[in-house]
C-alpha cells in the first residue's frame, strides 16, 4: 500500500516564481479557522483500520488515528507518537515494548490504556479482512500483552522492521469500547486520538476534519481545518482545480496537466519530489490460470516496453521500473533489466514453444476504473503483449472495491496495481508483493524467497539486509509473479496562499494534512 526504503530522496521544486524561501513564510494568524480544501482521486475502502490496506484509507487514518510511532517528514526511522518510549527487549529482536503517553483521550472522553492498543492489534489479526493488512504486516506477531500503560509485542521470529509496521495505518489505535472485537465497524464514525477529528463523512465525496484540541503526540500543531474532497478520476480533479473549488490537488492530476506545468505559471505552487510509489503487473500463478507456467510469464516479461509506457501514457511524469524495490531505497537493483533488457518477440515466442502452449495465450487483464490512467495503461499494455500474435488479452475494468475483492479472491489472471510504501524500508516490497500469502494474492509461493524475507528482518542495521534483497529481486525476475512497470513522483499543487505542500506526502506512508497552512 503506502506507500516503500531506507532513504527517500526529497528533491523539492518550488515553482510560480516565489523561490524556495516562499515556503518559509509564517502562517497567517487571521486565517487559522478557514478551511483548506484538498482534492484527491484516492478512494477510502473503509474507516475501520482492520478493514483497509490502501493509500486512500491510510491517508485518512494518518490524521484521525494515532499509532504508537510515526515518521517525521523525510524520516527513515520511526519516532514516538502515542508512546512516550519504545524499544526491543534484549538483542533477539523478538520482544518489543512501548509505554503510552499518559492522558491520551478518545472523542468520548475515555483515557487510552495499553488494553486499547492490545485490542487494536488483536482485532486486526482476528478479523483477517481480505482487503486488510493482517497477513502481510503482522505475520511475525505472535501475541500482545498489556499492563497499565505498557504494551508488549511478542514476535515469532526476529523482526527489526516491526517498529516500522507499528507506525503504519495498521497500527492505528481505536477505542476498545466502540469497535467490535471480531468484525468490522460499519458506520461512518471514527474514534481515534489523531490530530484531527472526523466531523462529517460522505463516501466517495468528502471527509470534514477538525483539529483535535485534546491531541498529544509527536506534533506541536494540529493544523488548520481541512475538507478532503474525493474525485472520481484525474480529469474531475483537474477540473476542480481549474475552477478553484480546491486549494490543494494531489494524487493525482492527469499526466498531461503535470507535464504541462511551468515555472512561469502564476497563482500556484508546485512541490515535486522523488517517490517510492510503484506500479506493477501481477500475474496469477495458480494451476488453473493460463499464466501458471513460468515460461509463459517470462514470455510476457520479454514483451513489456516500460520506456514507451512512461513516455506515452504518462507523458514522462513517471520513470520506468526494473525491479520490485524502487530507486532511492536500500536494496534496489535492476533485476528485470538484467533478465529482459529489451522487448523481444522472438525470445517470447521461443519460451511459449518450449512450454508447449498454443499461441495466442488468452487471458483476462483486470484494472480499476477511474484510477489515474489505468484504462489507458491497460490498453497500451494489451497492445504490447499482443505483439506477434503470442497473447490475446481481454480487458475488464472494475470499481475500486470490487477490483480489490476480485484480486483478493484470485479471480483475475493479470492485474495492475499501484503500491505505496507502508514504511521506509525495502521489507515493504518483499512479503506483501511476493511472499507466500502475499497481499497481492498471485498464488506465488517459493521457500527460498520466504527464507530471504525472514533473513532480511534479522538485521537491526538495515544496510546489512541489502544482499538478501538483491537475491530476492533476482528470484522474482526468474519466476515472474509480478512485472514491475514504473516508479512515480509526488506532485502537490497548491494555490499561492497555501504553504506546507512539500511536507504533505513524502513516501514515509504518512499523509500530513496538518502541514498545510495559510500564508
Amino acid at each position: 500500500m503506502r506507500s516503500v526504503r531506507m532513504r527517500i530522496l526529497a528533491a523539492l521544486l518550488v515553482l510560480a516564481g516565489v523561490g524556495v524561501g516562499g515556503w518559509e513564510l509564517l502562517p497567517s494568524q487571521e486565517d487559522t479557522g478557514k478551511t483548506i480544501r484538498v482534492g484527491t482521486t484516492d478512494e477510502v475502502t473503509a474507516l475501520d483500520p482492520a478493514g483497509a490496506y490502501d493509500a486512500g484509507s491510510w491517508a485518512l487514518f494518518s490524521n484521525v488515528f494515532q499509532s504508537l510511532l510515526t515518521f517525521e517528514p523525510g524520516g527513515t526511522s520511526p519516532v514516538l507518537d502515542a508512546a512516550e518510549s519504545c524499544g526491543f527487549r534484549g538483542s533477539q529482536l523478538t520482544t518489543y515494548s512501548c509505554r503510552l503517553r499518559p492522558g491520551l483521550t478518545f472523542p468520548g472522553g475515555r483515557t487510552m490504556t495499553a488494553e486499547d492498543v492490545r485490542f487494536s492489534f488483536d482485532r486486526v489479526k482476528a478479523i483477517k479482512s481480505d482487503v486488510g493488512p493482517s497477513s502481510s504486516l503482522f505475520s511475525t506477531l505472535r501475541s500482545v500483552s498489556a499492563n497499565g500503560l505498557t504494551v508488549t509485542f511478542h514476535l515469532s521470529s526476529p523482526d527489526a522492521t516491526f517498529p516500522f509496521k507499528v507506525a503504519t495505518g495498521a497500527g492505528s489505535i481505536v477505542d476498545s469500547t466502540k469497535y467490535p472485537k471480531d468484525g468490522l465497524r460499519t458506520d461512518v464514525g471514527v474514534d481515534g486520538t489523531g490530530p484531527y477529528g472526523l466531523t462529517a463523512y460522505a463516501k466517495g465525496k468528502k471527509a470534514v476534519l477538525t483539529p483535535n484540541e485534546h491531541y498529544k503526540g509527536a506534533l506541536k500543531d494540529t493544523g488548520r481545518p481541512v475538507e478532503l474532497l474525493y474525485y472520481v478520476d484525474a480529469d474531475a480533479l483537474g477540473k476542480a482545480w481549474d475552477a478553484k473549488r480546491i486549494d490543494v490537488a494531489t494524487r493525482r492530476l492527469p499526466p498531461r496537466v503535470l507535464a504541462g506545468l511551468s515555472a512561469s505559471d502564476p497563482g500556484r505552487r508546485l512541490s515535486e519530489s522523488d517517490s517510492s510509489e510503484t506500479r506493477n503487473l501481477y500475474l496469477n500463478t495458480r494451476a488453473n490460470s493460463p499464466l501458471h507456467d513460468v515460461r509463459v510469464r517470462q514470455a510476457m516479461a520479454w514483451l513489456v516496453n516500460r520506456e514507451k509506457l512512461a513516455a506515452t501514457v504518462y507523458e514522462g511524469t513517471v520513470a520506468p521500473l526494473y525491479s520490485l524495490i524502487p530507486t532511492g531505497i536500500t536494496g534496489h537493483t535492476t533485476s528485470f533489466f538484467d533478465a529482459y533488457p529489451r522487448q523481444d518477440v522472438k525470445r517470447a515466442k521461443a519460451l511459449l514453444a518450449e512450454a508447449g502452449v498454443t499461441a495466442p495465450v488468452r487471458f483476462t487483464y483486470g484494472y480499476a476504473r477511474n484510477r489515474g490512467s489505468s484504462e489507458e495503461e491497460a490498453t497500451a499494455l494489451k497492445k504490447q503483449l499482443e505483439a506477434g500474435g503470442l497473447f490475446k488479452v481481454t480487458l475488464k475494468g472494475y470499481e475500486w472495491t470490487a477490483f480489490q475483492e476480485r484480486w483478493a479472491s484470485g479471480k483475475l489472471d493479470a492485474y495492475a496495481v499501484g503500491w505505496v510504501a507502508d514504511y521506509p524500508d525495502a521489507d515493504t516490497f518483499g512479503a506483501p508483493l511476493v511472499g507466500t500469502g502475499s497481499t497481492m494474492n498471485t498464488g506465488y509461493s517459493d521457500k527460498g524467497v520466504d527464507r530471504l524475507i525472514q533473513l532480511s528482518r534479522q538485521y537491526a542495521d538495515r544496510e546489512d539486509a541489502a544482499p538478501d534483497f538483491s537475491t530476492l529481486q533476482r528470484d522474482a525476475a526468474r519466476d515472474v509473479p509480478v512485472i514491475p512497470l514504473w516508479q512515480g513522483k509526488e506532485y502537490v499543487l497548491t494555490s499561492e496562499d497555501v504553504g506546507g505542500g512539500q511536507y504533505l506526502d513524502d513516501g514515509t506512508g504518512v499523509f500530513r494534512l496538518w502541514s498545510l497552512n495559510w500564508i
